[in-house]
């Protein structure tokens, strides 16, 4: 019996980062690989950057681009394709898209120095010391989450309107004193930076290939947002729903948020701790259950304006309103315990290791959380606070209503203490 032929080797497609210079900046590797492609992919811009010499067949991405690199790549089985990237095709690249598409394996990855290089070259900045905030494809109100007074950050832009967005998103979020400069077609012979400071910034639209280099400055008077849970109760709009400051950091802390991880928030209210989840790491997504829609429109308010746009919003009544939700990490329960069956959906939903979080003020809720604590274990605590208020000529304490909370890990080898043998 003779053995069956071989698979052909599919050919690994090479990904080449270029720069405002163009040709003239690529390596000789980045070269050979373009004259060598067959097909030669990549946007408008790029591919005007690459000479005659280089004979392979111009595709420009379609759109939506992540979903027609399939049918891109499927035209052109057999072939040798090169992609073009701007800067290194691993940093907010297209190189991500096709390491995620094809793995990483049918990827050699030829960088040039990003725009972030770049600008922290000509700006005397560590890369190690700057945030970077992408507003490719993303909403300006992404930025606001990373302001801090003091910091350095770089915006990459979305083209040339981008500046004056982010100049009036500074100015709204209280931070019209910070320094702007914007450094267009960065590497080229056509290089120019641009200087202002936000609060006056009236620069006309410039190059379309732009970074912002931001020098944050709060304005006196502004309220502080800091990078921990728990921020001040000013910070939302709120209709009397919100879980208040000291209780929320508490919360926040019992659920523990790590990068990556997915929070379901039952009872929204007005958003504040699955906002402040996704505030904790840019990677950290939530989803926010709230029935009344006057509030759920709050809710998207306040995530917009504290710098997290893309919290997703679900208007309903759970547990319903939880059907076909992804699974969550971690489940924080604010409001509607005793609602049949809302507590029993939600334990369903967490996988092992999954956190669940509930907080109440009643004693008919309360009692169920006594019951669930009793079979299925973790920490039941009551959190007290208490704030110095004026008492004629002198200074009293007034109780907050106690909140009972019971957070919980999910196990998979948990017997309840009345079934154990």
């Amino acid at each position: 019996m003779s053995s069956a032929a071989p698979e052909p080797a599919v050919p690994v497609v090479a990904v080449v980062g270029i720069g405002a210079d163009g040709w003239s900046g690529l390596c000789a590797a980045a070269r050979d690989a373009l004259r060598d492609a067959e097909a030669i992919v990549g946007g408008p811009r790029q591919l005007d950057l690459v000479p005659a010499e280089c004979p392979g067949e111009r595709v420009a991405w379609p759109t939506p681009l992540r979903e027609s690199l399939p049918g891109v790549f499927a035209a052109r089985a057999g072939r040798r394709v090169a992609v073009l990237a701007s800067g290194d095709p691993m940093f907010y690249g297209i190189g991500r898209a096709l390491a995620e598409e094809f793995g990483a394996e049918r990827l050699r990855v030829l960088p040039h120095p990003s725009s972030v290089s770049y600008a922290c070259a000509r700006l005397g900045w560590p890369v190690e010391d700057v945030d970077v905030v992408t507003l490719v494809g993303r909403p300006a109100a992404n930025l606001a989450a990373a302001l801090h007074d003091g910091r350095r950050l770089l915006v990459l832009s979305a083209g040339a309107a981008t500046p004056g967005e982010v100049a009036g998103l500074l100015r709204e979020r209280g931070f019209g004193a910070s320094r702007m400069r914007v450094l267009e077609q960065l590497g080229s012979e056509r290089e120019r930076q641009t200087d202002g400071v936000a609060g006056r910034w009236d620069r006309p639209a410039g190059d379309p290939l732009n970074v912002i280099a931001l020098d944050c400055a709060r304005d006196e008077g502004a309220l502080r947002l800091g990078a921990a849970p728990g921020l001040p109760d000013e910070a939302y709009d709120s209709d009397g729903q919100l879980t208040k400051r000291h209780v929320r950091a508490a919360t926040l802390g019992a659920l523990a948020p790590a990068p990556g991880e997915l929070l379901w928030d039952v009872g929204g209210g007005s958003g504040s701790i699955a906002i402040e989840w996704m505030r904790t790491h840019r990677s950290c997504s939530a989803i926010t259950v709230e029935r009344d829609e006057t509030r759920a429109e709050r809710i998207g308010r306040n995530a917009h304006a504290l710098g997290v746009p893309t919290l997703r919003v679900v208007t309903g009544r759970a547990p319903r309103a939880l059907d076909a939700l992804p699974t969550p990490d971690a489940v924080f329960v604010g409001g509607g315990l005793t609602a049949p069956g809302l507590l029993e959906a939600c334990w369903e939903a967490l996988p092992a290791g999954g956190r669940l979080v509930a907080n109440t003020v009643t004693l008919e809720s309360e009692a169920l959380l006594a019951d669930w604590y009793r079979r299925h274990g973790g920490e039941l605590v009551r959190l007290a606070v208490a704030h110095a208020v004026p008492v004629g000529g002198f200074t009293g304490w007034r109780q907050a209503m106690p909140v009972t909370q019971w957070s919980v890990v999910k196990s998979p080898l948990h017997v309840p203490s009345g079934e154990q043998r």
